[in-house]
């Protein structure tokens, strides 16, 4: 009889121990895309390609570059004044309008007059 219950609580923990580890293997790949998503700095990322995005999309909101941007926000910021310019014709960088005109020359208006840059 004492045989028995041996057998019976070790076959016991031996499935209850199966079914654990199951459940921490099973579904490795959708775990950690949920995790990817619900992890702050995946919110973050997401928040900034948003703003880059509504940044690109229109020529009038200011881009500004500062001496205490690092190397990469300065590259960022130049390559979306670039390609705004390249797209709509005009740029908004430093609370300055700057334009490009047909034959691809940078300028600015000053006091109506076309100041190229």
């Amino acid at each position: 009889m004492n045989k028995f219950f041996v057998i019976l609580i070790f076959g016991i923990l031996f499935l209850g121990f199966k079914k654990i580890y199951r459940k921490k293997s099973n579904n490795i790949k959708l775990n950690k895309f949920k995790n990817k998503f619900q992890s702050t700095q995946s919110n973050i990322d997401r928040i900034f390609i948003r703003e880059e995005e509504k940044t690109f999309s229109n020529p009038n909101i200011d881009i500004c570059i500062g001496s205490f941007d690092n190397e990469v926000d300065i590259n960022r910021k130049s390559n979306i004044h670039r390609a705004r310019l390249s797209k709509f014709k005009k740029s908004r960088l430093n609370g300055e309008m700057i334009f490009q005109d047909d034959d691809e020359k940078i300028f600015k208006l000053n006091n109506g007059r076309k100041l190229y840059l």
